[in-house]
């Protein structure tokens, strides 16, 4: 499990924050902090590997302490302006996302964060494709996810793309019907969506019945 820390000094919006990190696969939260200086503390005493960070704070800016935080930084914060975002990212922040924000655009960065983890987990040496591949996991939900119509699910979105994501190649619809539990008409509509909005690639297979075969296949490649 990758343990997270929430820092915001609004105690509605951590507390929201920290339960909507349980929901998350993978992931847990380890505590909740509402100043600067109790992030640094709770950093130390309680080890989590990400922080969620807020930017103002009652004693002082998230970006002052990103460099005190021995974990990787997520920056969540209504700070859109370009200073705030130089300094979030100069000072070691991984992403930076700004409220208000969808649960959609959170969950993905954080199972984006968990494959960029995975992927560079271990002791080894890598070489520039690996650590090319290992930037685009970061920051292959970056996105705009709001192009999926009204009265679709964000979740289920997410799971058609795990599924695409860990496919060893192009997929049909029933493929993905049979992996995510969904009916396929649904999968044809969520990778009918999903294509449309440039997420997935959609090609045509033609088979001796002359009928073309919808075949789906994620962007970056398999993560795995």
């Amino acid at each position: 499990m990758i343990g997270v820390l929430v820092v915001d000094d609004d105690f509605r919006v951590a507390a929201l924050h920290s339960s909507f990190v349980d929901k998350v696969p993978g992931f847990g939260s380890v505590g909740v902090a509402h100043t600067a200086a109790a992030a640094v503390a709770d950093c130390e005493r309680l080890r989590p590997e990400l922080v969620l960070l807020d930017q103002y704070l009652p004693d002082g800016l998230g970006t002052g302490i990103v460099r005190r935080l021995d974990a990787d930084v997520i920056m969540l914060t209504a700070a859109g302006d370009a200073g705030s975002v130089r300094s979030a990212l100069s000072t070691g922040a991984l992403n930076y996302l700004v409220k208000p924000f969808t649960a959609a655009q959170l969950w993905e960065r954080l199972l984006a964060y968990a494959r960029f983890r995975g992927h560079l987990a271990g002791d080894r040496d890598l070489d520039q494709a690996e650590i090319d591949r290992a930037v685009a996991m970061l920051h292959d939900a970056d996105a705009p996810t709001g192009a999926l119509p009204k009265g679709r699910s964000a979740v289920t979105a997410q799971r058609i793309l795990e599924a695409l994501r860990a496919a060893p190649g192009p997929v049909t619809a029933i493929d993905v019907a049979d992996v995510t539990g969904v009916s396929r008409a649904t999968a044809q509509r969520y990778l009918a969506d999903l294509a449309h909005s440039g997420r997935i690639e959609l090609n045509l297979r033609y088979g001796s019945t002359g009928r073309p075969e919808h075949l789906y296949r994620w962007r970056g490649g398999r993560t795995a």
